[in-house]
């Protein structure tokens, strides 16, 4: 594969807190290369520095010092408003606790991140039910978070990431607050987005999810401890843009 394949370079990332007798490091001197089309999975004991990884790598926070490559741009320095842009065309979020606005149905829910791309209303909703048909959820379009399960709002939160056909998916804890039965369908759905080409970054405490990954990576004290691909580079999906129907969203495909 050749380095246009590499979506995420980090060099030397260094995320500190405090100062002096106080100064603590969440990432130190941290190295990543992310290839388009990896599923890699991040483990390691709390406090190691995997969401403050997830969370710089998402543009939610800005590293202490270091290089963020984001398909050869830049972006560690670049201002607030650029970044706000980026993440919306080019990442989306599925976090542990599902982060769905209680008092929006669920089709707003899905359709919020098209707010940053400014697409019309009625462009943003149609989007979101095509996405929540994909995840068998459009009879529960106009129901609100508290009247699903957890399950169900996880794949809320799934469609609402995948809404604005991202290149990369953060996903933080997805299955933390589930039963086994809800994990495995979530992990499911995240196995075939990634079938798609899409690149995925996980954090989970839940070692039987690895055999979804293709890269496993254990974090400690704020680096990589050890880093093991399971899927050759060559054997990644790769997405594809392809022609749609007339009133379809564009979608990749393996």
């Amino acid at each position: 594969m050749s380095d246009n394949n590499i979506v995420i370079e980090l060099k030397g990332l260094t995320k500190r807190y405090g100062y002096g007798d106080t100064e603590s490091f969440a990432l130190k001197d941290f190295d990543l290369t992310v290839k388009r089309g990896e599923f890699i999975m991040i483990m390691g004991p709390s406090g190691c520095g995997k969401t403050t990884l997830l969370d710089i790598i998402g543009l939610l926070d800005r590293a202490t010092s270091g290089e963020y490559m984001l398909n050869g741009e830049d972006v560690a320095g670049i201002s607030a408003r650029r970044q706000a842009r980026l993440r919306a065309k080019k990442i989306g979020f599925v976090f542990q606790n599902f982060n769905l606005i209680e008092d929006l149905p669920v089709l707003e829910n899905v359709a919020l991140p098209l707010v940053y791309v400014n697409q019309p209303r009625t462009v943003r909703l149609k989007n979101a039910s095509e996405a929540l048909r994909r995840f068998h959820l459009q009879e529960r379009e106009y129901y609100f978070p508290s009247q699903l399960s957890g399950g169900q709002q996880q794949r809320v939160a799934i469609a609402r990431a995948i809404v604005s056909d991202p290149e990369i998916i953060l996903a933080d804890e997805p299955t933390g607050n589930l039963d086994s039965r809800s994990s495995h369908v979530v992990m499911e759905e995240l196995k075939a987005i990634h079938e798609e080409g899409n690149t995925i970054i996980m954090v989970t405490h839940n070692p039987t999810l690895t055999s979804y990954a293709t890269r496993v990576i254990n974090m400690l004290d704020g680096h990589i401890d050890t880093d093991i691909k399971t899927v050759a580079d060559s054997n990644l999906p790769q997405p594809i843009s392809v022609k749609v129907k007339k009133g379809k969203r564009s979608r990749r495909k393996h």
